[in-house]
């Protein structure tokens, strides 16, 4: 028995709205936007295509050691935080479609390096939501 933390689950950033809040995750999302005022990183991955789901991280438990190229846009990064809301919003205009965003408080954030995106979105399999 130990009592240390529990572990994360992996999954695609898709499959986070299907989580609990509280639960604790790893996914891997490409940087949208970062926010100064709020340290709040906006994250996407477009996989499957049809997705609809962003990634609202908060990493304020992360400034001490945070780098820049951490939140540049376009960058691809790793997380292991806690969900912390789920909300489901509606298109601003007929163009955009419903976006879903999942709040997660990041306690681990770094940098994909030698990313092979069709493999780790083949890892999943069938199981890609």
């Amino acid at each position: 028995m130990s009592n240390g933390p529990l572990p994360s689950t992996r999954c695609l950033l898709s499959a986070l709205p299907t989580r609990q809040i509280g639960r604790k995750v790893r996914f891997l999302a490409c940087v949208d936007a970062y926010s100064v005022k709020s340290a709040v990183l906006t994250l996407h991955h477009a996989f499957p295509q049809s997705c609809k789901v962003q990634a609202s991280v908060d990493v304020k438990l992360l400034l001490q050691s945070l780098k820049s190229n951490q939140t540049d846009a376009g960058q691809w990064v790793h997380v292991i935080g806690y969900i912390t809301s789920i909300t489901r919003s509606s298109a601003s205009n007929e163009r955009s479609s419903d976006v879903t965003d999942v709040g997660v408080q990041a306690l681990v954030l770094w940098v994909a390096e030698d990313l092979d995106l069709p493999a780790y979105e083949m890892s999943f399999g069938n199981n890609a939501k």
